[in-house]
């Protein structure tokens, strides 16, 4: 497969995977689509890379939520949130605090958002949404409707795990980031190449490769016929036969899906 292919087959996953809803996240398009201005929580996971705090602060700006939330804990990229802050904001401290914490701190010194709810316990996808709920409840915040954020590679098992426990609550996608792999000088590159705490090719494609079998609905899955994390999924062909086509590629790139990393604490 050359490499035109292959950039080609790592953007239909992160399409797939990197789910927006919507284009912006302004009152008008969430009116358009939904019928509502504001949703009542705009919720950033930890687990994005830190681009992702600038672009929940400006759809909060924006007005796409009355409040701002931040989930995360301590989970397998914490440690490179921490590093691509403190390079960004050296006077920020992030050793050994939750990323919950160091994303809600850059947020507030650098566009001076106070009052955001915070949860910094959950360790995986499964208890970052039970464990979100339940400061939810606990802050007395209505919550008919929630803008979920995530990183690219993670957002769609991120709504797919928030749509199991919460079905009555409308979700809105918007993945944190966009940014394509293009072909260039004979190797594969980003599109976007200033976009601030970007995986390196390999990591990306790495967490991209990890989606596919745990989004499946599979007996080694994620979703009710397997692990039963998630709500059922559907992987259009398209999606499946790029991630196939990948695999002969990357077979060694592909995250064993591990039930520690993902199973809800309820």
């Amino acid at each position: 497969m050359d490499l035109k292919k292959t950039a080609e087959n790592i953007n239909i996953l992160a399409d797939f995977c990197g789910v927006r809803d919507i284009e912006e996240l302004r009152q008008n398009t969430l009116k358009e689509k939904y019928g509502f201005e504001k949703a009542d929580v705009l919720i950033l996971f930890g687990g994005s890379i830190p681009a992702g705090c600038d672009t929940a602060a400006a759809g909060y700006l924006n007005g796409a939520a009355r409040r701002l939330m931040i989930v995360g804990g301590e989970g397998h990229t914490t440690e490179f949130l921490r590093q691509n802050i403190h390079d960004q904001c050296p006077e920020i401290e992030t050793n050994g605090r939750m990323e919950a914490d160091i994303m809600e701190e850059y947020i507030s010194q650098k566009y001076g958002i106070q009052n955001i709810l915070i949860e910094r316990t959950s360790t995986n996808c499964g208890n970052n949404i039970t464990n979100a709920l339940e400061v939810l409840k606990n802050s007395r915040v209505e919550t008919k409707n929630v803008i979920l954020m995530q990183d690219a590679a993670m957002q769609r098992r991120m709504w797919a795990g928030f749509a199991k426990h919460t079905p009555d609550i409308t979700a809105v996608n918007f993945a944190a980031y966009r940014n394509k792999v293009i072909v260039e000088n004979e190797k594969l590159e980003f599109c976007d190449k200033s976009l601030w705490g970007m995986w390196s090719m390999e990591q990306y494609i790495t967490l991209l490769m990890g989606e596919i079998p745990r989004l499946s609905n599979d007996t080694n899955g994620y979703g009710p016929k397997g692990c039963n994390y998630i709500a059922e999924v559907d992987i259009p062909d398209t999606v499946q036969n790029a991630f196939v086509e990948l695999k002969d590629i990357y077979s060694e790139n592909i995250r064993t899906a591990n039930p520690k990393y993902a199973s809800p604490k309820i």
